[in-house]
């Protein structure tokens, strides 16, 4: 009630400012045609959803790429729910273990979604992981009611940003809100299990100044016991147009979030009940901030130039009792108290440059263009893990007790240089074909020092790696038609090897000093494009190498960490959406039947694995197995019925089985922490009605059929063991604009 009671009262400031607005001020937002008010909603009237030859300074000609424009979704933002958000964009595999929605896991072609750290992460255009190269996980994720588009650039994205083999997410904020000195929306959402979402932001344009800030804050006691959640987010950004050529544009994005951990399940407790918890101590935190400044140079012609600036300053703090599954979080009898909890803290500082230039210039009666760019960048981690922290239950990140007068049972520095220049080049033959060439070079220096135990003097840390790697690349465009083309590419990419696999985990393990980043390639074939206002599509085939994959091995009875596999990946990624009313009324009388499917075929085994100890034990031998979190087919379907103002919305899924393990592992361990995860199916579906141009209200309700599954087993954080995704929960939005 008392989220009913707020949202109201929110409602009702909202609905008295717009009140104050004289009516001649309303009349030009959106037109009171009822046609228009239909292709509001309609998708392919912008016919955007792949990134166009050349776009700034970038050449994405021959490339894979994918489009979701936000404002145009029918997905549940308020909630950042990523299988509605990226349902349209195929073969995405997603854990969904957490509603929250602070940190999306997203990972394509039988890579690990592990916060997204198969795919290099960015918001509009500059890096916001961790740490780029040796931690490239995402704990931050931009609230989607924020978000003009995602763009999204598969593996041939690696010439144009570096790593990782999955490619490129670019999450691309709003600009302003309309072409008036001031314009203001607000989003207000209320959910099942104490669910509260707010999304208010302000924008507009006047004379050469334009600009755009929201404040975004969710909270929620989580479907899950001991899963309560909130996040806040807030975000400011500037541009100055110094003339028709130059423009400079200033950025700051913080975030504050805070996270209860409710812990793996044995999958007999997963069966019996999915929201159980056995974990109320384990809380996480990951402050975050963002900056950027861009001077941006655009010519009609000639040339365009770009020049950002930026940084991260970020944290990751968690505390909390981590044993597994079949050990209790009870009271210990000899304390008198439950047991003390690890606290882990990660502080991130990173800083860098990124110059991209296009120069255009006609060749043969034909406009060819030459993309280049260079990139410095340094990365700063401070790692402390292994701390003795409290008996209590609250977030409290104090360290009780010390070991031999260590507070910490790892402390580390970690800090990465890195440096880079790309060239790529569009050569246009004719008036249909284009052939892309282009090379990267990479110079990273990466360095440790610190200690992993503080019972042993040997295991002090001083580790200095240096590597130069060169990519090249090919991409190949035909048009067939105005709106459709053939695209091919080949590309190298590579995946840094990060600092948990240049350090030694423990003090019996060691690395190999000649330890190699993964390398790979990325292969693309496809026909995309649309036929008029009612059909769109891109079919395609693929295929990616994954070389020098980083395992341990047993010599002299320790563990020893080196390259020591290798797999690939093949598969058809397909998407197919229809207008079925426009097809056969070719009108709009009847509104909008727009069906999609989304399909995709992924074959990710394992080539080699080269480790003595199984290699005459063919019971072992993992060649030939399936990588682990890669489900062969993936289907994701859906239906939008939009008739005037009102939009009906309906969504399912289809995942079928992944392992967990290299090794294939049918039936799960005690811990519940390998074993295999069945497939599943889940759907979604909405309903929204538009009131007037200012005004609208959405309810929707996830996974309709209450469906019990799981996407992922976790062998650390959030807790060791099986972990449940979402089940029923329902949603009401209400939404203006000013």
């Amino acid at each position: 009630m008392k989220n009913i009671a707020l949202i109201f009262i929110l409602f009702s400031i909202n609905h008295a400012l717009l009140a104050q607005v004289p009516a001649s001020d309303l009349k030009d937002t959106i037109p009171q045609d009822t046609t228009e008010l239909i292709e509001v909603y309609i998708i392919q009237k912008k016919n955007t959803y792949f990134l166009p030859k050349t776009y700034g300074t970038l050449i994405y000609a021959g490339k894979k790429t994918e489009i979701i424009q936000l404002d145009q979704s029918f997905a549940d933002l308020s909630s950042n729910n990523a299988r509605q958000v990226f349902s349209k964009v195929p073969g995405i595999a997603i854990w969904e273990n957490d509603g929250s929605g602070i940190q999306t896991s997203i990972a394509a072609r039988g890579l690990s979604p592990n916060r997204s750290w198969e795919f290099n992460m960015r918001q509009n255009g500059y890096d916001m992981s961790s740490e780029a190269f040796g931690y490239p996980e995402a704990y931050f994720t931009p609230p989607t009611e924020a978000l003009e588009k995602i763009e999204i650039i598969r593996g041939a994205g690696s010439l144009q940003y570096g790593p990782q083999l999955g490619g490129v997410v670019n999450y691309v904020t709003k600009k302003s809100i309309s072409n008036k000195p001031f314009s203001f929306e607000s989003n207000e959402t209320i959910g099942s299990y104490g669910m509260l979402n707010t999304y208010n932001g302000i924008g507009g344009v006047y004379k050469k100044w334009s600009y755009y800030g929201y404040v975004h804050y969710r909270t929620s006691d989580g479907w899950r016991e001991n899963s309560h959640f909130r996040t806040r987010t807030a975000a400011f950004s500037l541009s100055y147009q110094l003339d028709k050529n130059w423009n400079l544009r200033a950025e700051y994005t913080n975030m504050n979030n805070l996270n209860q951990q409710a812990g793996g399940l044995s999958d007999e407790q997963f069966q019996n009940d999915p929201r159980m918890s056995f974990r109320s101590r384990n809380w996480m935190s990951t402050p975050w901030n963002l900056a950027c400044v861009s001077v941006n140079y655009q010519t009609d012609k000639k040339l365009n130039a770009s020049l950002k600036v930026f940084s991260t300053i970020g944290q990751r703090n968690s505390v909390g009792f981590l044993k597994g599954i079949t050990t209790a979080d009870t009271l210990n009898e000899n304390l008198g108290t439950f047991n003390p909890r690890q606290v882990d803290r990660d502080n991130y500082s990173n800083y860098g440059a990124e110059l991209r230039m296009m120069y255009n210039y006609t060749l043969f009666n034909q406009t060819q263009s030459l993309s280049w760019g260079a990139r410095v960048y340094e990365g700063n981690t401070q790692r402390k893990q292994q701390g003795i922290g409290t008996t209590g239950n609250d977030f409290n990140l104090d360290l009780c007790d010390s070991i031999q007068g260590k507070l910490w049972g790892k402390d580390l520095n970690l800090t990465t240089k890195n440096a880079a220049l790309y060239l790529e080049h569009l050569v246009q033959l004719g008036n249909r074909l284009t052939i892309t060439p282009g090379f990267r070079f990479e110079f990273i220096r990466t360095q440790a020092d610190g200690y992993i135990s503080p019972l042993s003097s040997a295991k002090r840390v001083d580790d200095d790696r240096t590597r130069r790697l060169f990519l090249m690349g090919l991409g190949l465009q035909f048009s067939t038609t105005k709106t459709s083309n053939l695209y091919a590419n080949v590309s190298q990419g590579y995946r840094p090897a990060t600092f948990s696999e240049q350090i030694p985990s423990g003090t019996t393990e060691t690395v190999d000093p000649n330890l190699k980043d993964a390398q790979g390639l990325n292969a693309d074939f496809g026909f995309r494009g649309s036929l008029l206002e009612y059909l769109r599509f891109d079919i395609g085939a693929f295929a990616m190498t994954y070389q020098n994959r980083i395992g341990s091995l047993i010599i002299d009875g320790s563990p020893y960490k080196t390259n020591i596999g290798s797999s690939r990946s093949i598969g058809i990624e397909s998407f197919v959406e229809l207008d079925l009313l426009q097809l056969l009324m070719k009108n709009k009388q009847y509104g909008s039947l727009q069906i999609f499917v989304n399909y995709a075929f992924i074959d990710a085994k394992y080539t080699t694995w080269n480790n003595p100890a199984i290699a005459n034990d063919p019971l072992l031998d993992i060649k030939g197995n399936q990588v682990e979190y890669a489900p062969r087919h993936t289907l994701r379907s859906g239906i939008s019925y939009v008739y005037r103002s009102l939009v009906f919305n309906a969504q399912a899924n289809f995942i079928d089985d992944v392992y967990t393990d290299a090794a294939n592992t049918e039936l799960t361990n005690s811990t519940a922490t390998v074993g295999k995860i069945e497939g599943y199916f889940v759907a979604d579906c909405s309903v929204q009605y538009r009131f007037n141009s200012s005004y609208s209200a959405k309810i929707g309700v996830n996974n309709l059929t209450d469906e019990v599954y799981s996407t992922r087993r976790s062998t650390g954080y959030p807790g060791p063991g099986i972990l449940p995704g979402n089940g029923r929960t329902f949603y009401f939005t209400l939404s203006f604009r000013l």
